[in-house]
């Protein structure tokens, strides 16, 4: 199994506290969000939502097969997160198409980061490992 060449590029993110990475061809947006409705800061729970945009930016097509994410608190409590694609699915996603999820990070600490990778696998098995840079979980 052949692993393809990675070009990182960070761009700014559209919100401040998201991120925006370039593993080509792969283009990963994260847009975080604080949610106050279901957050319970008496009990010590911040509850975070995130939505991802996974943009296929090449010709070949690629499918999502795993993630793996590293959750920093407010106190510098680590967390490692591994697991098969993403929200229970893994996608297969065209050249020049993109797919996108929502999802959540619960918090006992006000703010914290995420950063993490995508695991991705072309039709002929190569590999490519995409990056996704760090994006803070913050009240606004």
């Amino acid at each position: 199994m052949s692993t393809a060449p990675e070009h990182l590029v960070t761009r700014p993110a559209a919100s401040k506290h998201g991120s925006v990475t370039v593993t080509e061809p792969i283009r990963i947006s994260v847009s975080p969000s604080y949610i106050s409705e279901h957050s319970d800061p008496d009990a010590g729970r911040w509850i975070f939502a995130y939505k991802i945009e996974v943009a296929n930016e090449g010709d070949t097509a690629w499918t999502l097969r795993s993630r793996h994410w590293t959750i920093i608190d407010g106190d510098g409590e680590r967390h490692e997160v591994r697991g098969p694609g993403v929200v229970g699915l893994q996608p297969r996603i065209e050249g020049g198409l993109t797919f996108s999820y929502s999802s959540f990070c619960p918090l006992s600490t006000t703010w914290g980061t995420m950063q993490g990778s995508f695991r991705l696998v072309d039709d002929e098995g190569s590999e490519l490992i995409a990056n996704i840079d760090r994006f803070f979980l913050a009240m606004d």
